[in-house]
């Protein structure tokens, strides 16, 4: 079953018949909102919003284990996450989406692991790709049946949050080759690695990254660049329910 995480705009799924809402608790602890289990276009789905809701818990203080661990023994097979970015690149444009395939995680003090305490052995995961490929092609192609424009590849930065960045570190990742910045993409990721589950990231950019215009970002505009964008997020999202 496919479960969608919902991030900054997203924080319950318009459309989703919803057959019940649980309310799971974990060796981890508590996730940040009720795993909900619903039917979106005929098909069974789970949603989970990341920061809760309402929306209030900051990024730094999502509890990434607990959600990753509660949609796995609700029944998840898979997952998306949406997640509401910076632009860094110049080909990136506030309500545009891009489907990232590399992650730098430059965020700190997070609980980032399942493999800590307690251990039989040391484990390693692999992480060279941190996207699963097969999920993020499904999502492709699902756009290109909905003639959805967007940037198929690309480099998200996770920072930490939940300040923005300074001018000078927005220049500091473009230097490392990132192309959207973000502060939930990790350990995110890596926690769905470590379970075993696919996971795929729609990025919906909402701002370009401090430096980059004369402006200042404020909360208004980036509010209405969810507005604007989220629109193909969620007709993306049904489609590939659809596909899965």
């Amino acid at each position: 079953m496919l479960a969608i995480i919902g991030g900054t705009g997203l924080t319950q799924m318009q459309g989703l018949k919803v057959i019940s809402s649980q309310q799971m608790t974990t060796p981890w602890g508590s996730p940040s909102a009720d795993v909900v289990k619903g039917e979106l276009a005929g098909r069974p789905v789970l949603f989970l919003a990341r920061h809760g809701h309402p929306h209030r818990t900051p990024p730094h203080k999502v509890n990434y284990r607990a959600n990753l661990w509660a949609l796995k023994e609700a029944g998840a097979t898979a997952i998306i996450a949406v997640n509401a970015v910076g632009g860094i690149s110049s080909n990136c444009e506030p309500a545009g989406l891009m489907i990232p395939d590399q992650i730098i995680d430059y965020t700190y003090g997070r609980e980032h692991t399942y493999f800590a305490d307690d251990l039989e052995s040391v484990t390693h995961i692999d992480f060279s790709w941190p996207y699963d490929e097969p999920l993020r092609q499904l999502i492709l192609q699902q756009a290109q049946v909905l003639d959805i424009a967007l940037l198929a590849k690309g480099t998200y930065a996770a920072t930490q949050g939940p300040r923005l960045e300074t001018a000078a570190e927005i220049k500091r990742l473009a230097n490392d080759g990132c192309d959207i910045v973000g502060m939930t993409g990790m350990p995110e990721a890596a926690l769905a690695r470590e379970l075993e589950l696919p996971y795929a990231c729609i990025a919906l950019v909402v701002n370009m990254a401090a430096g980059l215009t004369d402006e200042i970002i404020t909360m208004a505009d980036i509010e209405e660049a969810l507005q604007n964008g989220m629109g193909k997020v969620l007709s993306l999202l049904d489609q590939t329910i659809q596909a899965f």
